[in-house]
């Protein structure tokens, strides 16, 4: 462990929360873990808000950096942590392209267009209303980029490069946020996330992120 590490990492209970931990544990950082959880009313307070004004989980602190959005967060981790880690990190600009072109697929068409559409609305519709039509219909889309990965998947062990690394995280953490809302997944995802998630990083990041907050 990085002993030296001044991180703090606000925020359990989510697959977004869950990344920047298991990155963290991929890297061997030290960090402290406060388990605040959303809507639970601890985003609202003076001390969070100040920190953070869009009263959302994940944050990072890292001395006087500060940092919001998931994505952002691992990236800053294994830029300025990952230089002697297994974690892959991208050697070339086109190399960065084909990541980021990943990331992007990844939290742009699943995370945000479909999975938190069914959080808001079939996991949340108390807060967020009923909209079983949205519901439906981001079901359809999320398993027809689940079909387009799968496809993808076939014959490789890993997303990019045959070595592990973030975009894999973030595909494994809205594999297991789909199948929580009933999206069956393809056999050749199924084996590959579980897989990946035999990892020993994996299983201490799952058991942090699941630190009761209530």
């Amino acid at each position: 462990m990085n002993n030296d590490s001044r991180i703090v990492f606000w925020g359990v209970g989510t697959s977004r929360t869950l990344r920047p931990i298991w990155v963290a544990e991929e890297l061997g950082l030290s960090y402290e873990l406060k388990p605040i959880g959303p809507r639970t009313g601890e985003t609202q307070t003076k001390e969070y808000s100040k920190l953070n004004p869009k009263l959302k989980v994940p944050f990072c602190e890292d001395g006087d950096l500060k940092l919001s959005e998931s994505l952002a967060i691992c990236r800053y981790l294994i830029s300025a942590y990952g230089a002697n880690s297994a974690l892959m990190r991208p050697q070339s600009s086109e190399d960065f392209a084909k990541e980021d072109e990943w990331l992007c697929y990844l939290y742009g068409e699943l995370d945000e267009t479909s999975l938190y559409v069914m959080r808001r609305h079939q996991g949340l519709p108390d807060v967020y209303g009923e909209a079983p039509v949205a519901v439906d219909a981001a079901r359809t889309y999320a398993m027809r980029h689940i079909g387009v990965i799968e496809d993808y998947l076939k014959g490789r062990s890993y997303l990019l490069f045959e070595s592990f690394g973030l975009a894999d995280i973030f595909l494994v953490t809205c594999l297991n946020w789909a199948e929580s809302y009933g999206i069956a997944l393809p056999d050749n995802l199924t084996r590959y996330r579980d897989r990946i998630i035999q990892r020993q990083q994996y299983k201490t990041a799952i058991r942090k992120n699941q630190k009761s907050w209530s």
